[in-house]
């Protein structure tokens, strides 16, 4: 209980300001309806935001993972200098290739009419890359405080920049045509404000990390960098693989489906708007990576560290399920604030949410589960695994999304993580085996599957009004805390803080 103790502790400093500036953009990325009255208008943006985390990984190509990694067996400051210069040259050449690549990229992406989303998008990815070893330094370190300092600081110049140019700079300008504001704001940039304003928050991110870009020497190691690239590698497969089951839908959602344009960027608009609801596991799955990563690493040494793994699964899918309630059983707030506040046809496609949560769960789980093949240097099998998720994900994505539209693309998500799950978890028992307690995660999981379907029943056969959807779903969900309470009382009264309202 130590070990999952101290996690909770690095959880709860990595995670908190994580979540905070995960919850900012999420926050950012939801006001779009409030901007922008038509779904249609927003594709284009959709489209280069998933563009960005699929060269995020070509860019880092592994340097964070393979960071934690060595830092247990190397010299940290060695190991910190010559991955941070690899990565700079690295980050220059791929930036050069983008930039000649330009004009193929945007025929590709459909982005004609915005090609400059592609130079932001560019300088975005650039910068991101170049902070991606000084934050996983703070967290290597347990500097906490910095790190959640760098992380929200940006975030908040981000959103200040994307309201300030969406929400108040044209007002003033109608009124004050001739004030200095008019020289720097041009209402043709549109949403660009959205790329624009990211691009300063990862500057002034990179301003705030400067002291520990500062600390990177100019010495470069050839064996350590050739080791390093040895067992970095099959993970470039692993993260491609991982953005093209996560991203594919959007990238592709207006080649495949048959509706003239218009039409599909609307649909690609709503898409992406649900989907960013479903991220909401996303973002506490991010949270708990943080903290997991080098917890999982540095308790590898341990005589009990698959008995902590299959303790922290455990916890971990108990969180998921609570946050798969929340998203499905809240789903009509969701929906009552964009017919409201927004446009109605911003509330379509909402019932798909649910089944893109639970894809997002099963994703989550997989993670948890690929701690075997990074402490047994089998990385390779993560490639294996996330190319047979690649291949289920364009299959299907090809195959349902002319059929069924976005529902088709949610289908795949779910089947692609679900598959990856499966595999990584028989494959882990095989050669790094961990007592997880199948039985129990799985029954939970049915559980608030049943639940939500419950709510769904309750909602449809008695009321349909939104003060009846909260109040069923807030008794349903405070059954799924007192059975849990129940289950898990014994392990929640050896916690901290709460383990005084339980009995052993």
């Amino acid at each position: 209980m130590a070990g999952i103790k101290q996690l909770a502790g690095q959880t709860l400093w990595y995670g908190v300001p994580t979540i905070a500036s995960r919850f900012l953009g999420y926050i950012m990325n939801m006001a779009l309806p409030f901007f922008v009255a038509m779904p249609e208008k927003t594709a284009d943006l959709v489209q280069v935001y998933t563009l960005i985390p699929f060269f995020n990984v070509l860019y880092s190509y592994g340097m964070e993972t393979a960071y934690f990694r060595f830092s247990q067996t190397h010299d940290r400051q060695k190991l910190y200098s010559t991955l941070s210069i690899s990565l700079f040259f690295s980050t220059i050449l791929f930036s050069l290739l983008l930039l000649f690549s330009k004009g193929w990229l945007s025929d590709a992406a459909d982005l004609e009419r915005h090609p400059e989303y592609l130079y932001w998008m560019i300088a975005i990815i650039a910068v991101d890359n170049l902070n991606t070893l000084p934050f996983a330094k703070l967290r290597q370190e347990n500097r906490p405080k910095r790190y959640a300092l760098a992380r929200i600081a940006g975030i908040v110049i981000n959103l200040s920049v994307v309201i300030f140019f969406l929400g108040f700079a044209p007002g003033i300008v109608a009124k004050n045509p001739d004030g200095w504001l008019s020289l720097v704001y041009k209402p043709e940039v549109g949403l660009g404000y959205y790329l624009l304003g990211n691009l300063c928050g990862s500057l002034f991110t990179l301003v705030i990390l400067s002291k520990e870009i500062r600390q990177i020497s100019f010495s470069f190691d050839k064996v350590l960098w050739k080791e390093v690239m040895k067992y970095s590698m099959p993970l470039i497969i692993v993260g491609l693989g991982g953005m093209v089951n996560d991203v594919l839908s959007r990238m592709i959602y207006r080649h495949v489906v048959d509706l003239p344009q218009q039409q599909a960027d609307h649909e690609l608009g709503i898409f992406a708007n649900i989907f960013r609801i479903a991220l909401l596991i996303t973002i506490m799955i991010q949270a708990f990576r943080m903290a997991a990563e080098p917890f999982f690493f540095n308790q590898s040494k341990n005589e009990n560290a698959q008995r902590t793994y299959a303790r922290v699964m455990k916890f971990f899918v108990i969180a998921c399920c609570f946050m798969f309630l929340f998203i499905g059983l809240f789903l009509d707030i969701f929906r009552w604030i964009f017919i409201e506040f927004a446009n109605k046809r911003w509330a379509e496609g909402l019932d798909v949410v649910p089944l893109l949560a639970l894809g997002n769960v099963f994703l989550g789980i997989y993670y948890n589960l690929s701690v075997w093949y990074k402490l047994t240097n089998k990385n390779r099998y993560g490639a294996y695994i996330t190319i047979a998720g690649a291949v289920v994900t364009i299959v299907l994505n090809v195959l349902l999304i002319p059929v069924w539209h976005y529902t088709g693309a949610a289908l795949a998500t779910f089947a692609c993580y679900l598959i990856m799950m499966i595999m990584s978890y028989k494959l882990g028992q095989k050669y790094y085996p961990v007592p997880y307690a199948v039985k129990k995660l799985v029954s939970y999981i049915v559980l608030v599957v049943l639940i939500y379907g419950l709510h769904i029943a309750l909602v449809k056969w008695i009321s349909p009004a939104l003060w009846f959807s909260i109040i069923s779903g807030v008794l349903l969900m405070g059954f799924f805390t007192w059975f849990v309470g129940k289950i898990e009382a014994k392990e929640l009264a050896r916690m901290p803080v709460i383990g005084k309202y339980f009995t052993r």
